[in-house]
């Protein structure tokens, strides 16, 4: 597995399971829903994952961004379809998108590169 998202993985799940420990029925329901919104269904599981990069570029999450493009990357998503959904993020976004834009297509070239 790439070491970056290693990383990232693992200060993920250290902090989940600081949440998780407060046992909060509405915060752990959640999560449920979040993990099962991503799974195949009517959309199948990469165009999921695309839809919330551009979702979380257009919210101007760097985390969220950085989180789907792992997910995207583990899915061996190519780099052309990455840059083509980067890219109606930033039309729909406008131009103050493009500070997080800059870096999504850096972290991308790492988890690329690794």
């Amino acid at each position: 597995m790439n070491t970056k998202i290693k990383s990232a993985r693992e200060i993920r799940k250290k902090l989940d399971d600081k949440i998780f420990e407060k046992n909060n029925l509405v915060i752990n329901r959640i999560f449920s829903l979040d993990k099962q919104a991503y799974t195949d269904g009517a959309l199948d599981r990469e165009t999921k994952e695309l839809i919330g990069l551009c979702t979380s570029l257009v919210l101007r999450c760097d985390e969220c961004v950085k989180y789907h493009l792992e997910q995207c990357y583990e899915l061996k998503i190519s780099t052309e379809k990455i840059m083509e959904a980067l890219s109606i993020a930033n039309l729909v976004g406008g131009t103050i998108v493009i500070p997080h834009l800059r870096k999504a297509v850096e972290y991308w070239d790492e988890l690329d590169v690794n």
